[in-house]
Formats: C-alpha cells, structure tokens, sequence
C-alpha cells in the first residue's frame, strides 16, 4: 500500500482548481486596479466638491495649483504656444499623471498591500495641499481631495480581495494579509465584477457630481437676466468700420471666438442673485452693492477693445466688443477714497487678485459690465460682472467674476502678477498686426489687411505696410469708432511668384510710430513688427 500524502507541515497551497484553471494576477492587472480605484476616488471626491464649490474637485484644485506654482517665463511660454487651450493641457497633464501614479500604486499593491494604500493616501493629501494653496480661504478646500484619496485607498484594497483567488500561508510566506503573493492567481470573475461593479457606480457618481455642478450654476440665473438699456444707446456701427477685403477678421469679436485668458481651471458658476460687490479699504465708507442694486444704476455702452499682456507680436488675444455696464468712478466717490491709496486690489471669486492703478484711472472711465454684445456676460467672460477698464491690458484692469475692490497700496497689498515680476502700470502699446493673405496664393492683385490699435495714444492714424524690406507703403484706414477699439487696414498688393515677407507698422494720433524693437510680453507687453511669410504660386 502506498503511504498517506503527509500533511503534517500544516502548510496549505492555492487549490488544485485554482493551480490548474485560474492565470496569474499580473502586474498589469494590479495596474488597471490601481487606476479604476483612483477614479472611483475622483469621481466621489468630484461629487463632494459638488456640495462645497466646484473649484475644489480633486482633478480640478490641482490642476488649478500647477497653473499657478511655474515661474513667469514658463507661463509665458505656455501661452504664447498653446494660447487659449493651455488650461485644457494642463488638465489633460494632471490626469495623465493620476493614471500613471495610480497603476503604479496599483502594482505596489502586488508586492504589498500597505504600499498601494499608502500611496493612494498620499495622493488624496497631495491633492488637499494643492487646494490649501489656493488663494481661497476656507477649510472646506482640501477635503474633497482627502477623501477621494481614502476612497481610492479602500477600494483598491476591496478590488485586491476579489481579484485574487484564496492564498493561505505557505512555508514561503505568501499570505493574503499585507504582503500579496506575486505568484496569485486571478479571480476572473471577482475582478471583473469588482471593476464592472466600481466602474459603474463610479460613472453614475461622477455624472451625479456634474448634474449637481450644473444644477448649482450660473446658467439658469443668466438666462433668466434682463439686461436694463443704457441710457443712451450707441448707433450701430457703420459698414466702414470694416475692411472691404473677404475673410477680414470682423470688426466686432463675436462672444463665441472671443479670448479667454485666466488663472481660473474650472469656470466660476455664480448666480447673479448671490453677487455683491464690496468697496472697502482706504474709504471712509465701506459699501457693499448687490446685482439687482447694480442694475438699478446708469448703465452705458462702449465699444472697447481689451488685450491680454500675454499676446505676442502677431498674436489673437484681442477683441473688441460693445459692453454694457455702470461706470465704476461714481461708486469709489460715493465709497471716498482717501489720501495715500495708489491702487485698486480687485478680487475675483475664485480668490485671482489684480491691481490696477489709482493714477488717470478717471480719464479711463472704467466700467463693472453686465452685457457683451447685446447679451447678459458669458459664464466663461465673468457672469454676472466684470471690469473693464479702456487702454490697459486684462492683467491689470479686467477682473472676471469680480466680488470685491478694495482702495490700497501697492506697497501693502502686491496682487497676483505683481508678485511674479509683472508691471504695475500696463497701457496697452500701440501695435499692428497682419490677418490677410493667409493660406495659398496666385499671383496676381489680391489684398493685405489687418488690424492697428492704439488705445493709449488717441487711436491710430496711420498704417504702413512693405513687402520683402521694399520701401513702407500706406494703407486705407476704416473708420474708427473712437480711439479705445482697434482699427482695420487694408492694401492692394500685385503678387509676384515666389516667397515675400509682409511687415506692418502703425502710428498712433500722437504721430508716434510704433517701435520695431523687439520685446518680450514680460513685463508689460510685446514689441516689435509683424510680419507673416506668403508663398505665392
């Protein structure tokens, strides 16, 4: 006979069944763990945010941060690359690197189980530092982060416990405690309900999160707006604003192509029922003014043209549009500024801080808008209000989703691109840019065209323009409204075959030719020529 199997070791092994049917836990599959358990995280910390502020969800807070913490020059060069799209890279970046951190984390989890929790944890907490260094003051910030961490961590270690068939201690020490055995095999049908389960109840979460976003947002309330008319409305513009050459960049930017340049990754939603404005600081009397207050007081329009310091030589950050809104110098007189005061703090409601100077700010005729273009603001350009201040660039004058001003010093109070080595004082530069011929050309006549602007300098009075260094031509003007839009030009042009390279300079209402000195947008706008490259068949 033979002798009975000796079992006295008391060791136990995976089943005959699970030897021989189930295939090997591998590290991409502890990998795929690792990154369905931190979305299940996000998505629980989106929905979190959801009831706080929208601002302080996981993907969202730091992505927010990583905008903020480059130095000047890297941000200058993410504009001026990706321009309107670099917050959407940003993002794109930050959830690039949750999956590759979290299927990291997920493949620690193989070795041991502590370290994929532990770096889940340390996500969540990276992502609660993040949101602390906002510029936001609450203590609500970090706990959307904090617990998409901690649900991220579970249910990594939940998602471990289905996938992975039975392993009892061996004489080897593979356990099912903290220490995961390499060699486990996989519970098809654990991990796939497992991740079918979370990835299902993860969507149904992140979809509740973004329901209740909208639910809770500006688009509602600004639909419901009815702008008052100002009390004394502009004419339409006349047909010679444009320039007669087809495929001309139109004389008003519609809402739609109009550029958007802030700090702000997701778009503040505020209703326009729950806006106030507070003007306190060096005033003697501190006011505080609601929407329906604002609406109540003389709205006027103006065709104004607003650029962002950031826009190099050549560059589409720049639009002019017809606002609607209360001129902003009687509220700081009725507010009474006092001696000393050489600036205004604004502050949007995302907590992004700008300083504009007190110095000709009258002469400016600053304005808290409600309307652009015949229409309540746009969620993404500052419903329910925003300044807007003739002549200077956005950095320094053009606060979006503006809640608060506050009469100081700069001394006292450095605003958001101050403290990064950007100027205090930024008039817009008299400049020229050339939007046609653009693609393809045949020889033969066809039109050069563009726009001039001088906001600072009385408007523009003349535009020149030379081909291949020839000698500087005149262009015809369009009209001009009034000196603080831009002003379109245009030239006939008899093309040659071959390769030419257009340049195009202007000169404002003071007889100031615009510099062909080269400078970059730091720290208060680019110089230089424009000039555009055509080859001509």
């Amino acid at each position: 006979m033979s002798e009975p199997e000796d079992t006295s070791s008391g060791a136990t092994t995976v089943s005959d069944r699970g030897r021989s049917a189930a295939r090997p836990m591998t590290s991409t599959l502890y990998g795929v763990l690792g990154v369905v358990s931190a979305a299940f995280g996000v998505a629980v910390g989106t929905l979190v945010a959801a009831f706080t502020d929208p601002a302080f969800a996981p993907i969202e807070v730091v992505a927010s941060t990583a905008v903020d913490i480059p130095p000047a020059i890297v941000k200058e060069w993410a504009t001026s690359t990706f321009g309107t799209a670099t917050k959407s890279i940003v993002i794109v970046v930050v959830i690039v690197a949750v999956v590759v951190l979290s299927a990291w984390a997920g493949v620690m989890a193989r070795r041991r189980m502590s370290l994929g929790v532990l770096m889940m944890l340390v996500g969540g907490a990276a992502g609660a530092a993040a949101a602390l260094l906002r510029p936001i003051d609450t203590l609500l910030a970090p706990i959307p982060a904090l617990i998409a961490g901690g649900v991220a961590a579970g249910t990594l270690w939940a998602l471990v416990r289905w996938s992975v068939t039975d392993v009892a201690v061996v004489p080897d020490g593979i356990t099912f405690g903290d220490v995961v055995a390499p060699a486990a095999a996989v519970d098809r049908r654990g991990f796939l309900l497992g991740v079918g389960g979370v990835v299902l109840v993860g969507g149904a979460v992140f979809a509740s999160a973004r329901w209740l976003t909208n639910q809770a947002s500006a688009v509602a309330s600004r639909v419901a707006t009815v702008l008052p008319r100002p009390a004394a409305p502009l004419p339409a513009l006349p047909a010679s604003v444009q320039a007669p050459v087809p495929g001309m960049t139109p004389f008003i930017t519609p809402n739609s192509d109009f550029y958007r340049i802030d700090t702000a990754i997701l778009v503040p939603q505020l209703a326009a029922e729950e806006w106030s404005l507070t003007i306190d600081g060096m005033v003697r009397r501190p006011l505080t003014i609601t929407y329906a207050d604002l609406l109540d007081m003389e709205m006027v329009e103006r065709d104004v043209t607003i650029m962002c310091v950031s826009n190099p030589i050549g560059g589409d950050l720049i639009g002019t549009a017809r606002w609607l809104g209360t001129p902003l110098m009687p509220l700081l007189e009725r507010a009474g500024i006092e001696v000393g005061a050489d600036q205004l703090l604004s502050t949007s409601i995302d907590g992004w801080t700008c300083s504009t100077p007190l110095d000709g700010l009258a002469e400016r005729e600053p304005l808290l808008v409600v309307g652009m273009n015949g229409e309540p603001l746009p969620i993404q350009h500052g419903f329910p209000v925003r300044m807007v201040i003739p002549g200077l660039y956005g950095f320094i004058s053009a606060t979006k989703w503006v809640t608060s001003i506050q009469v100081t010093t700069y001394a006292a109070d450095p605003a958001y691109w101050t403290v990064r080595g950007w100027a205090t004082d930024a008039p817009v530069l008299t400049g020229s840019r050339i939007d046609l011929p653009s693609g393809s050309l045949s020889a033969g006549l066809t039109g050069i065209a563009g726009i001039a602007w001088a906001m600072d300098g009385d408007g523009i009075s003349r535009v020149e323009v030379s081909v291949d260094g020839g000698a500087w031509q005149d262009a015809t003007l369009a009209d001009q409204p009034t000196p603080r839009t831009w002003r379109q030009w245009w030239i006939d042009w008899e093309a040659s075959s071959g390769s030419h390279v257009i340049a195009v300079r202007a000169t404002n209402g003071l007889g100031e030719v615009q510099t062909s000195e080269v400078q970059d947008v730091i720290p208060s706008g680019a110089t230089g020529y424009d000039t555009r490259s055509v080859d001509v068949a």
